[in-house]
């Protein structure tokens, strides 16, 4: 797991690249999924929620924000409820699903395309028609074709004596 730690000047300093980072940079670590923890740097309290909210934050005031103010004031009402626990796993699971189903709608994508692209289904035709001529094949002919030994013609036929 990839430590960053959080200085009093509100620097980001990674620990494995040796080098001060930006909240960009955390953004893409997350978008890599690569697991990280933000540390206090003095006191090495766990900061990565507070890290990953402030993204959020500025990812909503970007104006392309997921989070209508309706789902942030039903959020806020969570807070506190009895069903705050169950709220957190309802949510997770969610995404988790959602994420899910669109890894899948995009392989699906990409093999429409795939299908689409005119060389790929080329290939594919010829995979096919090969399949079938052999299939199609006396097995003389395959053997004599794989041993690269010439067919037979009618002279070498048992019992012809034209030679």
């Amino acid at each position: 797991m990839r430590i960053l730690r959080k200085y009093t000047n509100r620097r980001l300093y990674d620990t494995s690249r040796s080098c001060y980072i930006t909240l960009e940079d955390v953004k893409e670590l997350v978008l890599e999924k690569v697991q990280f923890q933000v540390q206090d740097s003095k006191t090495g309290k766990d900061l990565t929620r507070n890290i990953l909210l402030q993204i959020i934050s500025e990812q909503e005031g970007d104006g392309a924000g997921i989070l209508t103010n309706q789902v942030l004031q039903q959020l806020i009402r969570f807070y506190g409820d009895n069903m705050q626990g169950m709220m957190r796993q309802y949510l997770e699971q969610s995404i988790g699903t959602f994420l899910a189903q669109q890894d899948q709608i995009r392989e699906q994508m990409e093999s429409m395309i795939d299908a689409a692209n005119p060389l790929t289904m080329m290939n594919k035709i010829a995979g096919q028609n090969m399949a079938m001529w052999n299939m199609f094949k006396a097995p003389e002919d395959v053997k004599s074709s794989s041993d690269s030994v010439p067919p037979k013609g009618p002279a070498d036929e048992p019992g012809n004596t034209e030679k």
